[in-house]
Formats: structure tokens, C-alpha cells, sequence
């Protein structure tokens, strides 16, 4: 199993530091990012997808448990804090675990293993292009049938996004962010390479540092997705 892409929020300095250490030394968690900030992580969320978060509740500005609420679907998360008193609204939020200051390393573990197993049980409905086949989209005032080996790439709009296929010569436009898209197409075949685009690996003709060819489109590559394309060749994925 791949290891579980984890954030970490705290705006204590120290605190953040050593849950940062702690998860780094858990062998089923990649800690990616850290913020400082429950608006930070907002941001950070909006283009980056993460399975596991690590979220403090007293923050100041925006709570974490104001930042849950905000999520319309939201990774799993382990909350820390210093207090007791958040636990039942916690639960209510169907979190993880929750996790009181000063974190012990075994408490973190014991918290991290329920992740990784729920984590586990969701990964069997995630079916490559073979056995899945397609997903279904509201575009045209109809619910349109699109095949996962049509598509070339998709192309974010705000609340909208633009999927765009061999067999077709305008793209399908449906109401839907490049988040929600991405979590609807098997991770083997199609990855995200900027906060605008998703791409189908075995589309690509060629690419370099920051831009891709599919067809005869170039295709920018973010800097915080760069990572992404690399990893899959190199996994040999593509």
C-alpha cells in the first residue's frame, strides 16, 4: 500500500514541529505539508489532495473544527488540542480520533493505524480504467457517459471543469472542481499536474519541466504538482 498523504495543521510552532518529527517516523504516513493555520490549510486544500490531516482545534482566526465544517468532502482527520471539551462535537464530525496534548508517540501511532485501516477498506472501490470503465456527467441538460480511455485531459473552470476526449471535437462542460473530478478517476491512469488540469498518463506524448504535449495541446505543470507526473514514471506507472 502506498503511504497515507498527510497534513499537518498547528499554529504552535513547537507543537507542529514535533507531531512533523513523530509522523515522519510512522512508516505508513508521508507527512506533505505543514500549515500554521487553519486559513492556510483552507488554501492548501484547494489545490493539493491529502488522506489524512492532522488538525489542531483552537486556532485563531478560522477553528479547526470551523475548517472540518468547511469541507464538502473532507479527508479523514485526527484531531489534536490542549482541551477536553471539543470531544463530543468532534465525534459528531466523524473524525478519525482525537487526540489530547502532550501527544504521546503510541497514541499518535494507535490513531495513525485506524486511519491507515479505514484507509485500506476504501481503497478496493478505487478500480483501474480496465474495470471500471467510465464515469457518468451532467453536461447538455442529459447525464452523458464518458469512457475513462476517451478522455485526453480536463481542464479546470472555477465551478466547472471541461473534459476533453478523443471522440468528441468540443469538450464536455459539467458542474463540478477539479477536486471533486480528480477523486472520481482511478489514480493509476490519470494524475493532476497543475491546479487547473488533470492529464491521462498514457496520453502523453511528451513533457518536461513545467509543461506536457497531449495531441497537440500543451499542458502547463504547477510547481507543487511536478511531482506527481515524476513519481508515476519513474513507479513505472505510465
Amino acid at each position: 500500500m502506498d503511504k497515507m498523504r498527510c497534513l499537518a495543521v498547528d499554529d504552535e510552532p513547537f507543537a507542529l514541529e514535533i507531531l512533523a518529527d513523530d509522523i515522519r517516523k510512522i512508516e505508513t504516513l508521508n507527512l506533505v505539508k505543514t500549515c500554521r493555520s487553519a486559513v492556510d490549510a483552507r488554501r492548501v486544500l484547494d489545490y493539493a489532495d491529502f488522506d489524512l490531516i492532522f488538525l489542531d482545534i483552537h486556532m485563531p482566526g478560522l477553528s479547526g473544527l470551523q475548517l472540518l465544517s468547511q469541507l464538502s468532502n473532507p479527508p479523514m482527520v485526527i484531531l489534536t488540542t490542549a482541551f477536553e471539551q471539543y470531544a463530543v462535537k468532534a465525534f459528531e464530525l466523524n473524525v478519525v480520533d482525537y487526540l489530547l496534548k502532550p501527544i504521546s508517540f503510541e497514541r499518535l501511532v494507535s490513531a495513525s493505524g485506524k486511519a491507515v485501516s479505514m484507509h485500506q477498506m476504501k481503497l478496493p472501490n478505487k478500480k483501474s480504467v480496465d474495470e471500471q470503465g467510465a464515469l457518468f456527467v451532467k453536461s447538455e441538460y442529459q447525464t452523458i457517459k464518458v469512457l475513462y480511455s476517451d478522455i485526453l485531459y480536463i481542464e479546470g473552470m472555477k465551478d466547472y471543469v471541461k473534459i476533453y476526449t478523443n471522440s468528441r471535437a468540443n469538450p464536455l462542460l459539467t458542474r463540478m472542481n477539479v477536486k471533486g473530478i480528480c477523486a472520481l478517476l482511478p489514480a493509476d491512469s490519470f494524475c493532476r499536474v497543475h491546479q487547473s488540469y488533470i492529464v491521462s498518463i498514457e496520453k502523453i506524448s511528451a513533457f518536461q519541466k513545467r509543461k506536457l504535449r497531449i495531441a497537440e495541446k500543451e499542458i502547463p505543470i504547477g510547481n507543487q504538482f511536478g511531482d506527481n507526473l515524476k513519481n508515476l514514471y519513474e513507479l513505472g506507472k505510465a
